[in-house]
């Protein structure tokens, strides 16, 4: 019989570990488990981490220093490995301005909070009561009204934290579309056969039709209104906004360019036309 036939006819020698063997790797997996545990969760609640130094940006009304005492103060009972958001939002619950909170720790020991403000979009007015409202309905108990705002009639009482009525929410939505300057030349929302309508002081009436395309119907407002071609103009018609119509310029009618925002956009059927009635 040749080596090969011999080596190949001996007994298989056991290559698996002994149980005392596997026992012993076990028991040193589970120990380094538990102390690797044992350092993570006491590290990262440990003073060596601890914030110090908490950067608050992004708040701009009258409350802003407010706001960044509330989150510097609850920051700094936190670690960057061990962020309470929770307590963070908590801590600003009080301020209706603040819409939500972006944390971004810098290890060992900064943390970066942006907050994310509620823009007044009009004033809901029930009754007596005149409050902010933001362009999602959120109701802004508290915040201090800087300039004018256009107004927004509800027909029942003025819900504690958010507007229900969904003409009340369109109109809102409307309203905070709009650029904070034009914003503060605005009345009021009101709707008739052309839809949604947008009346100003010493302007022109805004037909919007609906609320789609918000972004791009004010910004054909605002370049028609800048245009001193269509100074006196009793309407702007905006519902198509890449081919806005103005009327009652004295039998005149104008028809601006497109904005940039709605030359890319695909082509609607059918033409607008020059001098609509609002």
């Amino acid at each position: 019989m040749s080596a090969i036939g011999a080596a190949l006819s001996r007994p298989l020698v056991a290559l698996a570990p002994s149980r005392r063997l596997r026992r012993r790797l076990a028991l040193t997996v589970a120990a380094a488990g538990v102390l690797a545990a044992g350092y993570v969760l006491w590290f990262r609640d440990s003073s060596l981490v601890k914030v110090e130094q908490v950067t608050v940006s992004g708040v701009t009304t009258r409350d802003a220093g407010h706001v960044r005492e509330a989150l510097a103060a609850a920051a700094r009972s936190m670690t960057t490995l061990h962020l309470d958001r929770d307590r963070l939002e908590q801590a600003v619950a009080g301020y209706p301005v603040v819409r939500g909170l972006r944390a971004t720790p810098d290890f060992p020991g900064s943390l970066r909070i942006e907050v994310v403000e509620h823009r007044p979009a009009a004033l809901a007015v029930a009754g007596g009561t005149r409050v902010p409202v933001a362009a999602d309905g959120t109701v802004l108990r508290g915040l201090p009204v800087e300039g004018r705002l256009p107004e927004l009639r509800l027909r029942g009482a003025l819900p504690p934290k958010r507007l229900r009525e969904p003409p009340a929410l369109r109109a809102a939505r409307v309203l905070g579309g709009a650029a904070e300057p034009l914003r503060r030349r605005l009345l009021e929302v009101g709707a008739g056969d052309k839809g949604l309508t947008v009346r100003m002081r010493a302007g022109p009436l805004l037909i919007f039709g609906d609320a789609r395309r918000l972004h791009a119907k004010w910004i054909a407002a605002a370049r028609v209104l800048a245009d001193p071609a269509a100074s006196g103009a009793g309407y702007i018609d905006l519902r198509l906004p890449g081919r806005p119509a103005v009327g009652g310029l004295e039998g005149q009618a104008l028809q601006p360019a497109a904005p940039p925002a709605a030359q890319h956009a695909p082509s609607t059927p059918g033409a607008a036309p020059a001098n609509p009635q609002p």
